[in-house]
């Protein structure tokens, strides 16, 4: 089964059109990931700009670290299932969005990002914890951090809109192959 057919498979279902045709419930979904995509985008920022020596240069990293990541982690667990949720309340567009498809590989970036950071550059923080002006390696990942999540709301963002649409054609080959448009031919 293909991913497309599955997502068809999954428009179909009582739950995702009972969500995307509901008066009260979808709204409440998208406001709860846009409030969690704030706690979690906020809080990251605060421990990015930490890395960047930009904010708390007194606070030591470990110690930001310690009280932000219980609140980042369980905003990032409330964004994803509401993220989830809105993917069942429309998987056809939105799984033949280019917008979607981008937000997808920033996010996958993003991951990649986190894990590099957790599993090299963290696991020496007792080297430079208190520094002012913190590594290389650290500065970077905070860098990466802020560019790739902003890319990924900004992404998030323009999946409302129809621009690329695989019901609007005629579009570019490419946009009509990276939205995984099925096109009829005369």
């Amino acid at each position: 089964m293909s991913l497309l057919a599955f997502c068809e498979w999954l428009a179909a279902t009582e739950g995702s059109i009972a969500l995307h045709e509901s008066l009260y419930m979808y709204p409440l979904v998208e406001s709860a990931h846009v409030l969690a995509l704030c706690l979690f985008v906020g809080l990251a920022t605060i421990l990015d700009l930490r890395l960047l020596s930009r904010l708390l240069r007194d606070v030591p990293v470990s110690q930001v670290i310690a009280r932000l990541l219980p609140w980042t982690i369980g905003g990032f667990v409330v964004m994803v299932i509401t993220g989830v949720l809105l993917f069942y309340a429309i998987p056809i567009r939105t799984y033949q969005s280019v917008w979607f498809r981008a937000k997808v590989i920033f996010l996958i970036l993003a991951g990649i990002n986190v894990y590099y950071f957790h599993t090299r550059v963290e696991t020496r923080i007792a080297e430079w914890d208190t520094a002012v002006i913190t590594p290389k390696a650290a500065r970077r990942a905070g860098l990466f951090s802020l560019i790739l999540w902003a890319c990924i709301i900004v992404a998030g963002r323009f999946i409302a809109y129809n621009w690329f649409d695989c019901d609007i054609q005629p579009q570019s080959a490419f946009v009509n192959w990276f939205a995984g448009c099925v096109v009829a031919t005369d």
